[in-house]
């Protein structure tokens, strides 16, 4: 049952394809998967197929912003104030930025959420 490979030559090191990456880690990760029988079917270690995850995740929650476009017109007269910012932090902790709020107070406000 045992299964060896020898790589001859300077070239120690296999490359992966982005592609054969990706299918490696969807096979891996799909519902009722197991990594250990992916990895061996693959020949490949269970470390690295945990690597490419880590790598594909980093990737994807690289944090993204939106451009914030400040106009200088009145806000409209309501009886009751809207929030027209609500930033919903982890943990369950809401900021809400009114709309009458000047400029500054936005920029302090979001500054120190950072």
């Amino acid at each position: 049952m045992g299964h060896s490979s020898l790589i001859m030559g300077p070239e120690r090191r296999r490359r992966w394809s982005e592609a054969t990456k990706r299918a490696v880690l969807e096979a891996a990760f799909a519902p009722g998967a197991v990594v250990i029988e992916i990895a061996r079917q693959n020949e490949i270690s269970t470390s690295l197929i945990y690597k490419w995850r880590q790598e594909a995740m980093a990737a994807v929650a690289a944090p993204a912003f939106a451009p914030a476009i400040l106009l200088n017109e009145p806000a409209p007269a309501t009886s009751r104030p809207e929030p027209a910012i609500v930033v919903e932090l982890v943990g369950g902790a809401r900021v809400s930025i009114n709309a009458a709020a000047s400029p500054g107070l936005v920029a302090a406000t979001l500054r120190a959420l950072r």
